[in-house]
């Protein structure tokens, strides 16, 4: 049976690790040609390699995608490489640890919102003016529920995932009669992920809180969050656009 992305090229970006290897991966056994791209070559590599050695195919490109000039030749050796770009998994971002609102840092600010939502707005740019000229496609961006609801200690992250689903309703919005649909996912602790590991270690106690406040009762596998993002991309989802869909166990949950 074919996957549901049977025959289709993706660009995940963030793909060395956690959600986004786990993202790469699904969309390679549904059937996708699988771009990795990652500003860490070492486990952008692995991650290819994982994907080969269970019969997919992938290309690794590394990319920094804080800086445009590195996301225009992402999108555009994707293109040369495998002739057509269907879908985005636009993943890369890096994490806040706790403090009080007023010891932000004007740095901190710059980096995370270089990453967070640069970084998110620079993929989708270059990925829609590609899209829109060739008939259309699907992107997925990865929020947070901090891009739902508040996350204490979290200010400068929170901000950058309420704009990363600012940015998808918009653009959602402006392209849907183009045929591209633009959606979020807004997962809440992975476990087994660098930048959650951090979280919890950063914060003792931390870990069991956040599962009591789960009504699944536990924290998410990557996997489970990647299965979400390439139904997204599929055509099973053609009439779903606008969305920043939390995939958190219920913890938003009024």
């Amino acid at each position: 049976m074919a996957g549901i992305v049977e025959g289709k090229v993706a660009i995940v970006t963030g793909a060395g690790m956690g959600l986004g290897r786990a993202s790469a991966l699904a969309f390679a056994r549904e059937g996708a040609k699988v771009v990795v791209a990652d500003v860490d070559a070492r486990n952008g590599e692995e991650t290819v390699r994982l994907i080969k050695r269970a019969g997919g195919e992938a290309l690794f490109i590394r990319t920094d995608v804080s800086r445009e000039s590195d996301v225009e030749a992402m999108v555009a050796k994707t293109v040369a490489t495998y002739g057509r770009l269907d879908c985005a998994h636009n993943n890369v971002g890096i994490e806040e640890l706790p403090h009080p609102f007023t010891d932000g840092e004007e740095a901190l600010w710059e980096r995370l919102v270089g990453v967070n939502l640069k970084g998110i707005w620079l993929c989708m740019k270059h990925e829609l003016k590609y899209m829109e000229s060739h008939g259309g496609g699907a992107i997925v961006n990865t929020s947070s529920i901090a891009g739902l609801i508040g996350a204490p200690g979290q200010a400068i992250y929170t901000a950058c995932k309420w704009g990363v689903n600012g940015l998808t309703k918009s653009a959602a919005k402006d392209y849907g009669a183009k045929g591209i649909r633009v959606n979020s996912v807004c997962p809440a602790g992975m476990k087994g992920t660098g930048f959650y590991n951090r979280m919890l270690a950063a914060q003792p106690g931390m870990a069991e809180a956040v599962v009591q406040m789960v009504p699944l009762g536990r924290d998410a596998d990557p996997k489970e969050v990647a299965e979400v993002v390439v139904f997204l991309c599929s055509d099973r989802a053609s009439y779903v656009t606008g969305v920043n869909l939390p995939v958190d166990g219920g913890f938003t949950v009024a």
